[in-house]
């Protein structure tokens, strides 16, 4: 396989699972999208053997609540830069769109990096390295089922053991887990754990 074969291959697993990632946080993906394969990926995206990573951006919406919008943005660069990530907060505030991903190829710049921190209070930015979903860690087998609960649920949990949230275990907002699923400080996370004497064993973290 020559190198321009591997870079499709590439980005189109990191396409699958950014996708798959967006409908486990509850935003509408259709099956088509999750179910892509790679020649239908280098049909729609590759031309002469390069990927347009521009023609990559896509944006969706949540099930529950259609105000809430996402745009995931795939830099052409490989050390994204500010200018870039000015650009897409610009695109968010046209677009009326709160949260955003960007998904780089290698590194973004400490400029750019200070800009996302200080955007952080009026929009949501996040951004994951190629290399970190070209394969879905809630795949592997060694990882366990994860559900993040709703507000109500949370309330119900800590009222039926009579707990307050800090007596939870917790989770940092940078495990990989937590940032695949976008946990924000407070939420709560249910973890569905195979057990060979109760059939599965259930456990709770705050994110904190």
């Amino acid at each position: 396989m020559d190198n321009e074969s591997r870079e499709i291959v590439r980005l189109w697993r990191v396409y699958r699972t950014i996708h798959q990632l967006c409908n486990h946080r509850g935003y509408l993906i259709s099956q088509a999208e999750l179910d892509q394969d790679l020649e239908s990926f280098r049909q729609t995206f590759a031309s002469h053997g390069k990927v347009d990573r521009n023609a990559l951006m896509f944006m969706v919406q949540k099930k529950d609540d259609p105000a809430d919008q996402m745009l995931v943005f795939f830099p052409d660069e490989a050390s994204v830069g500010i200018k870039t990530i000015k650009k897409y907060c610009e695109l968010m505030v046209a677009k009326g769109v709160g949260r955003g991903i960007v998904v780089f190829q290698e590194k973004i710049t400490p400029t750019a990096a200070k800009v996302i921190n200080e955007v952080s209070h009026s929009y949501h930015l996040e951004s994951f390295q190629e290399a970190d979903l070209l394969v879905n860690i809630t795949e592997h087998t060694l990882v366990p089922q994860h559900i993040v609960l709703t507000p109500e649920e949370k309330e119900t949990l800590l009222k039926r053991y009579r707990l307050k949230e800090t007596q939870l275990p917790r989770i940092q907002p940078s495990d990989p887990i937590a940032r695949y699923y976008g946990l924000a400080r407070g939420q709560v996370v249910k973890i569905m754990r195979p057990s060979e004497t109760s059939g599965r064993y259930v456990s709770y973290r705050l994110c904190y």
